[in-house]
């Protein structure tokens, strides 16, 4: 694959472009969906594409190549060339990063015994299995084995490879129509994998979430379940972009070295952790990965930067370029010293929410949103649980953050099509939180 970099390269600059970013990408995935029990589809696909970043005169643009002929190279170079020249400059461009740099492995992410699984069925039937004993009747997902490869050459002298691999289950278990529970496993390396887990903690809320009845509105302490919370948590690292600041997508404009949220609130992204579903050797501009932190105990540390953003801001890059816009790798909620039991034990009135979706925000700049509450929903009086339906949260996220008031000890790493940025996330605890009815 660097031969085709090496050629995008070298055309782009034969065509006068000043800094260019060529990322190849190789994937092999595989598919297994099940539905009622059992194996419904099996799918694998190999894809190759190239992500071009270019710059003319402080004129930026980006493209996706995904048929990698020389003569279709050169005619979406020129054709991106034309294209370039009609736009304005972009005066606060600042550059890419310079080359080269020395890399480090990032421990548990890659392994070859997810390349040569031969029965990932295996997997799924240890899932819906695991589903069923905890009293589940219908069990449905969705079961992916990834192996990927990462090829970077820029015009600043970066030369960089990565090569990775992932398995990952979502299981969704159902009792009735109105009774359903949601689990999910995500992990780098195969024998870190617990599909059991999945489907067992699927089974466990559907069996729960019998016979709910309409929720309540009004002012409640809220459990968000890790695979809720992680969603909310994924909407924010896009908000901590400088692109989406700048783009007017943030509610952190002028937050910076400011409390934000509650002081027992820390949260990092940490883009070469061990076994991290998004975790890379380098970033878009080859700068080596590393932790940064956003939030420090409650207080706004930074923003995501390129090198680009960074110069314009006089800082440093923190790591966290794509090809446009920098973008989180695993953001971290620093767990707390709550068991889960200990956690419940807090709320004498208040809901157990364990997953979201249509999570929409009405305002970006103030952060104002809503989001509607799937799968098992609790109300929690004195620590028993009653299964409620049909409530949506409707709240602000700094809000949110300010009003978490207790923490689990125990972090759990989420990712899904739900939470695309992976996202690593204990049980918490919310004060306060504004709950209405879901429109039918």
């Amino acid at each position: 694959m660097f031969d085709v970099n090496e050629l995008v390269l070298k055309k782009a600059k034969e065509l006068g472009f000043g800094d260019v970013v060529v990322l190849g990408y190789e994937r092999d995935r595989r598919q297994i969906r099940f539905a009622n029990n059992e194996v419904t589809v099996a799918k694998n696909w190999h894809e190759r594409r190239v992500e071009l970043f270019v710059e003319l005169e402080k004129r930026v643009a980006g493209t996706t190549i995904t048929e990698l002929s020389k003569e279709n190279i050169e005619r979406t170079l020129k054709m991106l060339l034309s294209s370039v020249k009609g736009m304005a400059p972009k005066e606060d461009y600042n550059g890419i990063a310079e080359g080269p740099f020395e890399y480090r492995e990032v421990p548990e992410t890659f392994d070859r015994a997810i390349i040569e699984l031969d029965e990932p069925n295996e997997y799924v039937e240890r899932a819906i299995n695991a589903a069923l004993e905890q009293g589940a009747k219908r069990v449905a997902g969705v079961l992916y084995t990834d192996h990927d490869k990462v090829y970077l050459t820029t015009s600043n002298g970066v030369e960089a490879f990565d090569e990775g691999t992932g398995i990952e289950i979502s299981v969704r278990a159902f009792i009735g129509d109105l009774e359903s529970g949601h689990g999910t496993n995500s992990v780098r390396v195969l024998k870190k994998f617990d599909p059991e887990s999945a489907g067992r903690k699927a089974g466990e809320i559907a069996k729960l979430a019998r016979n709910p009845e309409q929720g309540p509105e009004g002012k409640f302490d809220v459990i968000f379940d890790p695979l809720a919370f992680a969603n909310l948590l994924s909407y924010m690292s896009f908000m901590t972009s400088a692109y989406a600041a700048e783009a007017g997508f943030s509610p952190f404009v002028n937050k910076l070295g400011q409390r934000i949220a509650n002081e027992i609130v820390t949260i990092r992204d940490v883009g070469n952790m061990p076994n991290g579903y998004g975790s890379r050797r380098f970033d878009d501009e080859g700068v080596p990965t590393r932790e940064t932190t956003i939030i420090e105990d409650g207080t706004f540390r930074t923003f995501l930067l390129n090198t680009s953003l960074a110069r314009k801001y006089k800082t440093e890059t923190t790591a966290n370029a794509g090809l446009i816009m920098p973008h989180a790798w695993n953001i971290v909620l620093e767990p707390g010293d709550f068991s889960r039991g200990e956690l419940f034990s807090e709320v004498k009135h208040g809901i157990y929410i364990t997953n979201v979706w249509y999570t929409r925000f009405q305002n970006y700049v103030t952060g104002d949103f809503s989001t509607i509450p799937r799968d098992g929903i609790f109300l929690v009086e004195n620590g028993e649980l009653r299964p409620i339906r049909n409530i949506r949260v409707s709240d602000n996220l700094l809000g949110i953050m300010s009003r978490i008031s207790a923490l689990g000890r125990d972090p759990h790493h989420i990712h899904w099509w739900e939470v695309s940025t992976p996202v690593s996330t204990p049980y918490v605890l919310v004060k306060d939180v504004g709950i209405t009815r879901a429109t039918k």
